[in-house]
């Protein structure tokens, strides 16, 4: 079972950035020949798709946060991350990583905060 350990959120205000980051717990082979997405959950709402990066680097975004994330990996790590500049109060959400079906078991997410 592959473990999803997100981490490197927090309180930001408007017009900061972060840099969350996804541990994959799985073999590099299998890690560098997967695509990964963050997806974000803000409260009382449903789970959206924000970013995935394909094996080769493709990446593509939703439209609301197209110009100021950028979706990255680190294949020697096994680690994705999600820089996200120019941040805004409606980026407020727990932020996941999974497979772009969302199949792996869900991680504990990174709280991202910020304040109106």
């Amino acid at each position: 079972q592959v473990q999803l350990v997100e981490s490197g959120g927090g309180l930001v205000q408007p017009g900061g950035s972060l840099r969350p980051s996804c541990a994959v717990a799985v073999s590099r082979s299998i890690f560098t020949g997967s695509a990964m997405t963050w997806y974000r959950q803000a409260p009382g709402k449903e789970l959206d798709f924000v970013a995935t990066i394909t094996r080769s680097g493709t990446t593509v975004y939703a439209d609301s946060v197209k110009g100021r994330f950028t979706i990255s990996r680190d294949n020697a790590k096994n680690t994705v991350y999600l820089r996200m500049n120019s941040l805004k109060t409606e980026d407020t959400a727990i932020y996941y990583c999974n497979s772009p079906t969302g199949t792996l078991s869900w991680g504990q997410g990174t709280q991202v905060t910020v304040p109106s």
